[in-house]
Parts: structure tokens; C-alpha cells; sequence
């Protein structure tokens, strides 16, 4: 599936786009989902919809546990180029509790609202920006060259960021402490991909410290 016009899509601050799935027969409103710029790449590559999951940190195949996946037959994006409209052939029920689409209860506007337990959005954007190299591995990547070189070489790395950024610590050096940490938290994200970890095993952790 391929488009003909170059589309300007503008991403949130975690790197995301939302995107609504509607039955390309029906009409109905089937689901709302996010999705990056790997995800849309394997939609339009392979026409099944690939979402990026926030609670998984990494790409979704929907319809990978149910066996419903959807199709794409046509998709437009708004005026801001900041929401995507999938226009699809779904194979069964959408939803996870078997319902065809996820929405079916109904609101009055009566909520109870849920905080959000999210961390920095720019670790979470960073984050799936190397899942994305980590899946697809192109070649002039530093990141991947660093995944290519194995947990080891990365743990060598996060060392080296570590005492770089402590000498940078106590020399009273701003700008190099700002330049440090970014080096260390940027390799310590590639080892968490690497180990099969997100950032949110590690809010969850730091959750647990408030006290």
C-alpha cells in the first residue's frame, strides 16, 4: 500500500500519532490506538495495522493474541497532521472483551479521572525511537552498531558515561554534566531494550521510592 502525496505527520512529545480505525464497510468507529513512525512504516509495508503499545513500549501487531487483525484499505491523515484516520477490514471483534468495536459504554460526562503514572516523554520518545532501530537495524545507526555489539560492550558504555559524568559532577562543569547525563541515560535506555526492559519497569521501581 503506498501513497501518492508526502503527508507531514506531526508526532506528540513521545513520539506518537493517534490513530482512529474505522470499518471501511460500516463506518463504525472500531478503535483508537497510537502509533510511530516503525509501526506505520510495517502498516503501510505490509497493509496488516501495527500500533505502538505505551504500556509495552514497543510495536503492536493487532490482532497477534486474538487472531482479528485488521486490514488496511485506505487511510487519510486530518488537516493538522496530527491524528490518523485507518479506513479497514477487520477479520472478528476489535476489542479485547470481544465487543466489535471498544466503544460501547456509554457517557454522561459523570467520570472519575485516573492520574497519569507516565515518565518524561522525551525518554519514552527516545525509547521508541531505539525499539525502532532495534527492529529494523539500519545500517548507519549508531544505535545500531551498539545493539550489534552486544549487552556487554553496552554495560561498558553506561560505565563510561557514569565516571565521565561524576568527573564532570565534581569539576562544577554545567554544561558537560547536561552533556554526560544525556550520554548515560541515552546508552542506559539502549541496555534496557536490549535486556527486554521498558522505562516503565523503572518508574514502576522509582514508584516504590516516594516514600
Amino acid at each position: 500500500m503506498k501513497g501518492d502525496f508526502m503527508v507531514h505527520i506531526r508526532l506528540d512529545e513521545s513520539g506518537l500519532v493517534p490513530a482512529i480505525a474505522q470499518d471501511n464497510e460500516s463506518g463504525e468507529v472500531l478503535m483508537m490506538g497510537y502509533m510511530n513512525p516503525g509501526s506505520i512504516k510495517r502498516t503501510f509495508d505490509g497493509g496488516d495495522v501495527w500500533f505502538y503499545s505505551r504500556s509495552r513500549s514497543d510495536l503492536w501487531h493487532k490482532g497477534e493474541l486474538s487472531g482479528h487483525y485488521m486490514k488496511v484499505k485506505s487511510a487519510y491523515a486530518d488537516c493538522d497532521g496530527d491524528t490518523i484516520l485507518l479506513k479497514v477490514e477487520p477479520d472478528g471483534p476489535i476489542c479485547h472483551t470481544g465487543n466489535v468495536s471498544c466503544f460501547f459504554t456509554p457517557y454522561t460526562g459523570i467520570s472519575e479521572f485516573d492520574k497519569s503514572t507516565d515518565g518524561s516523554r522525551i525518554l519514552e520518545e527516545l525509547f521508541s525511537t531505539i525499539q525502532d532501530r532495534k527492529d529494523e537495524m539500519p545500517k548507519s545507526s549508531y544505535t545500531t552498531k551498539l545493539i550489534k555489539s552486544g549487552p556487554d560492550r553496552i554495560s561498558q558504555k553506561v560505565i563510561e558515561e557514569a565516571g565521565e559524568l561524576a568527573i564532570a559532577g565534581v569539576k562544577n562543569e554545567t554544561e558537560n554534566i547536561i552533556n554526560e547525563m544525556a550520554d548515560l541515560m541515552y546508552h542506559s535506555l539502549v541496555l534496557l531494550a536490549v535486556s527486554g526492559l521498558t522505562p516503565r519497569d523503572i518508574w514502576k521501581e522509582l514508584r516504590k521510592r516516594r516514600s
